[in-house]
């Protein structure tokens, strides 16, 4: 498909408290049955890394899903908090959840009003689209005044107030300049809002016993320099923007093939 240029009015989604919940009670344990949740230990291989995880570090996972990432964080001995808005992922992720890792049900927008887990953290991370990529112009409603609320910027916001003073935040944000070039080279069916940087796309999804539903999919996109103007204006200094692959995780330099950029900031 082309590049949507208009304002985007007919990719808004609509629904009750998120759009993904009934894709997520759908999937099931079929989610990690899907090529990019198969990275897991090189992803928090590099975690350890470029968050400077200390032994006894709290971590909070936002967007958690079925608790891949808060599972191995934990195993190495590290204290884990994952929240999601999906009921089913946050029961998958209570299973078997070891010791070290615990788990609630919230909203991601809810999080800087969530006192409790201001302040908290050594580090917060949000991958894979959890959370932060999966809101869209849509799902942040209006201020007092009757403006658009940013979601994303809702999120990032709860985000970087869960850090403790030197903590350090890992998100993963989708690329527009991925998305835009694998479009025109005709590499993925989906449209691409260009005023809002929101793709969207039609997808069958498998629930674990198979059962098929097409479903609709948006995701934030981002390029290097609004990830360090989102990170500025939350007041964390950026200290790497690479670019990755889910299950490669690297330092690269971010470039166009990439379909993720890691950023790495520390709340000063």
């Amino acid at each position: 498909m082309g590049l949507n240029l208009g304002c985007g009015e007919g990719l808004r989604p609509m629904g009750s408290d998120h759009w993904f919940e009934p894709i997520a009670d759908h999937l099931g344990t079929a989610y990690l049955r899907y090529s990019f949740t198969k990275g897991t230990l090189n992803e928090c291989d590099h975690l350890e890394q470029v968050l400077a995880l200390e032994p006894g570090a709290v971590i909070l996972d936002v967007g958690c899903g079925p608790g891949r990432h808060a599972h191995e964080l934990a195993r190495r001995g590290y204290t884990v908090h994952g929240i999601d808005i999906s009921t089913r992922f946050i029961e998958l992720a209570e299973r078997d959840a070891p010791e070290g890792a615990t788990f609630e049900r919230m909203d991601a927008r809810e999080l800087a009003a969530t006192a409790r887990l201001q302040n908290r953290f050594d580090a917060v991370i949000c991958l894979c689209q959890g959370a932060f990529g999966l809101m869209t112009a849509a799902d942040g409603g209006v201020d007092d005044e009757g403006r658009p609320v940013d979601a994303n910027t809702t999120v990032f916001a709860g985000m970087a107030g869960a850090l403790r003073c030197g903590g350090r935040l890992a998100l993963s944000a989708f690329s527009s300049h991925f998305v835009v070039q694998a479009i025109a080279l005709g590499d993925y069916a989906a449209e691409f809002d260009v005023a809002n940087g929101v793709t969207h796309e039609r997808t069958e999804i498998r629930s674990p016993t198979g059962e098929v539903d097409e479903v609709d999919l948006w995701t934030a996109c981002y390029t290097p320099r609004e990830l360090r103007l989102l990170a500025a204006l939350h007041r964390l200094t950026v200290e790497s923007i690479s670019g990755v692959d889910p299950g490669d995780y690297t330092d690269a330099n971010p470039g166009v093939d990439h379909p993720e950029f890691l950023l790495v900031a520390r709340r000063m």
